[in-house]
């Protein structure tokens, strides 16, 4: 894995103790490093790596949870999972300093570097513009999109029942990501830019690794890894 913004990583890892004033301020900073633009062309896509994050049975520990897989044949190429302390409170707009250390711990483990991560949260769909996968890829310095299956910010229109239907999701006026219906007649997933992709390709890759469920494979394979890591420890 590439080193990235090594002293906003430091950052983030030692310091268990933040207060919400300190992290929000990180956030604004951050936020004007996002890259909203960028088509990754399928030629130059080899890997996709999905990431998750979880809460341990004892409420103690985290979860981090990699799963890579090769494109386009999306045969899985390996697992990767990590604990670590709980540093930070559940707070829906400061997920990124709860669950980010334990992703990027589960990422150091891979020997191939994700050409995209899928992240199993918000982008640039944030009141301040830096949800969890746009935080990572600001961190790492790679194409990132998040894929939530709820809404935290904005405002979207209604779409139609099929795959593939999506709209626009605005808040104070700027597009901020879309909601995406990914089956037929299934609750959509609301999906921005992370970090190095604009938000039409962002919602172009998520359907293109939607299989027959809801959710991009890449994260709900995560997803799964994370829960059989839990109940088997």
């Amino acid at each position: 894995m590439p080193e990235g913004n090594e002293s906003l990583r430091i950052e983030i890892q030692s310091k268990p103790a933040y207060d919400i004033e300190e992290a929000k301020n990180l956030q604004l900073k951050l936020a004007g490093e996002v890259v909203q633009s960028g088509n990754p062309l399928p030629d130059r896509i080899c890997t996709i790596a999905g990431v998750d994050a979880s809460i341990s049975r004892d409420n103690k520990s985290m979860i981090g949870s990699v799963v890579l897989f090769n494109w386009p044949k999306f045969e899985l190429l390996s697992i990767m999972n990590c604990t670590e302390p709980v540093f930070f409170p559940y707070i829906p707009e400061y997920l990124s300093f709860r669950e980010l250390p334990v992703i990027l711990s589960a990422l150091d483990k891979l020997t191939v570097t994700p050409d995209l991560i899928i992240v199993d949260g918000h982008g640039t769909a944030h009141p301040r513009r830096i949800g969890i996968a746009s935080h990572l890829g600001v961190v790492t310095g790679l194409v990132t999109i998040g894929c939530a299956k709820r809404r935290l910010t904005g405002s979207c229109e209604e779409i139609g029942t099929e795959k593939g239907e999506f709209a626009h999701c605005i808040d104070r006026g700027d597009r901020i990501g879309s909601v995406v219906r990914t089956r037929n007649n299934v609750s959509p997933v609301w999906v921005s830019a992370g970090h190095l992709i604009d938000q039409d390709a962002a919602v172009h890759w998520v359907l293109r690794t939607v299989t027959k469920y809801r959710l991009p494979e890449p994260i709900r394979a995560a997803h799964q890894a994370a829960s059989r890591f839990r109940k088997a420890n």
